[in-house]
């Protein structure tokens, strides 16, 4: 995944989390009954109210790795959950979608992490101008080196034009 996209997907993961969040909230019935987990509504709210916090944190932190980290845990808090749900094939759709977004997560956090370790190695030459005395210094060398220039490249003089300048007092 390229730097500039583990942003973009990072947000895009944060909205899905927020999406996810109020779904399991606000239609907390029918998904438990889509993930054969009738009779744990209470404890799928609070996995609702858990998605939201990381949504919001991944969308608002400065520093979205440890948001994402708190997704992976999740979704491995949802998996394990899922293994103990008495209708085993919806479960297994469940699992299979939490396990395909649990890859996408693991996928971010280590771009994050990529992008962090490129930006630490960055060396900043910014106020360095290249020159060992300095840029000033290295100017009036400059023109003190084209004075000189201007005064050895005069024009050759013919013979009569020097015969005249040394003769005159």
């Amino acid at each position: 995944m390229k730097i500039r996209t583990a942003n973009a997907m990072t947000s895009r993961l944060g909205w899905f989390s927020i999406g996810l969040g109020l779904a399991e909230l606000l239609m907390t019935r029918q998904l438990a009954r889509a993930t054969g987990m009738q009779g744990r509504e209470g404890l799928l709210r609070l996995y609702g109210v858990r998605e939201v916090a990381t949504g919001v944190g991944l969308l608002t932190a400065k520093r979205r790795e440890p948001w994402l980290w708190a997704r992976v845990a999740g979704d491995a808090l949802d998996l394990a959950t899922l293994s103990q749900s008495g209708n085993k094939a919806r479960a297994a759709t469940a699992m299979a979608a939490v396990a395909g977004v649990a890859a996408l997560d693991v996928q971010a956090v280590r771009a994050l992490g990529r992008e962090r370790a490129v930006r630490a190695h960055a060396r900043d030459y910014s106020d360095r101008s290249g020159f060992p005395r300095g840029a000033a210094q290295a100017r009036g060398i400059a023109a003190e080196v084209a004075r000189q220039a201007s005064g050895w490249m005069r024009r050759p003089q013919s013979k009569s034009q020097s015969m005249q300048r040394t003769a005159t007092p």
